[in-house]
């Protein structure tokens, strides 16, 4: 069909007005390493000590497949396990997953720092390449650090190169300003933001002043996980909304900054406040105005950095 001169010049035109007042897309990731996962099988014959029962949410066969098969924004390229389960043998288990799953590229595994059998265990698991450090949560904080047996068998992580994930609570993260005096070489990662509230207000004084305090020790990490947890929203009705969450990140990004900030998701526990989705697209909406290196470090870099994984 022919077309008059006026008729495509108008055409045009418009073309060009739509082209330059289009809004360009939000700058994405080049790849995503989820730090922060659990999985598990309530179905093995020896049933799991973690999660109870009675949690209708997480009591169920939570494995690599089901993670992949929920929408995100962005696809996930792999995961770091950290074991919720005091069984020693469920970090081999994860280990096993592992070898048949490449979607976990790392494992924070549970073991028991201070006794006699942490050296042995320590020297077992670490001769995996996947297993990058250790989390607790069980006992006093506190008090273990006044313990020389536990002292040094975290040195004995920090030789080999392995993290110490922190537990969120503030009797735990309270205390890793002074855990990151006595072994400086030793990587702190704090979970969960430090179980901060969330709701769209500043944060609390003491929590502020602790960040300060572990922002200082260049070693200390701090996941950007938990999030949606800290809104207090058990429905899985955690708001989307940016401006929520602000607040708490806006001070992260002051005293981390882009190099000390990685991405976890906290799943499936997260799944209680809200999809998965939502807790990936938090994330993504407030790293997307820092521009592409942050987004790449907080996201994926920072994770190969802090922990030693490949993806």
């Amino acid at each position: 069909m022919n077309m008059s001169r006026r008729a495509f010049l108008q055409t045009t035109a418009g073309l060009a007005a739509t082209a330059c007042c289009a809004t360009p897309a939000a700058p994405r990731p080049a790849k995503i390493i989820d730090t922060h996962v659990h999985f598990f099988d309530p179905t093995r014959p020896q049933d799991v000590p973690w999660p109870p029962k009675d949690n209708a949410l997480l009591y169920r066969t939570t494995l690599p497949q089901h993670y992949r098969a929920l929408p995100v924004p962005q696809r996930v390229d792999g995961t770091i396990v950290v074991e919720a389960s005091t069984w020693v043998e469920d970090n081999q288990w994860i280990l096993d997953l592992a070898a048949r799953d490449p979607f976990i590229v790392g494992l924070v595994g549970n073991l028991p720092p201070g006794t006699p059998e942490f050296a042995g265990y320590l020297k077992r698991f670490s001769a995996n390449p996947l297993f990058r450090g250790v989390r607790i949560r069980d006992g006093n904080f506190a008090k273990l650090l006044d313990e020389p047996a536990f002292i040094k068998d975290l040195r004995d992580v920090a030789e080999r190169g392995l993290v110490f994930d922190v537990h969120s609570t503030p009797a735990w993260v309270g205390q890793a300003d002074r855990l990151a005096w006595q072994i400086p070489n030793l990587r702190l990662i704090i979970n969960h933001v430090a179980n901060a509230e969330v709701n769209g207000r500043e944060p609390p004084a003491a929590w502020l002043e602790m960040m300060e305090k572990l922002a200082a020790h260049p070693q200390v990490y701090m996941k950007v996980s938990g999030l949606v947890e800290g809104t207090k929203r058990r429905n899985g009705d955690a708001p989307a909304e940016p401006e929520i969450y602000r607040p708490v990140l806006d001070i992260l990004w002051k005293l981390f900054g882009a190099d000390r900030l990685l991405y976890g998701s906290n799943w499936p526990v997260s799944g209680h406040n809200a999809p998965l989705g939502r807790v990936q697209q938090i994330a993504l909406d407030f790293f997307a105005g820092k521009g592409q290196a942050a987004l790449d470090k907080v996201f994926w870099k920072n994770a190969q950095r802090a922990y030693g994984v490949k993806a």
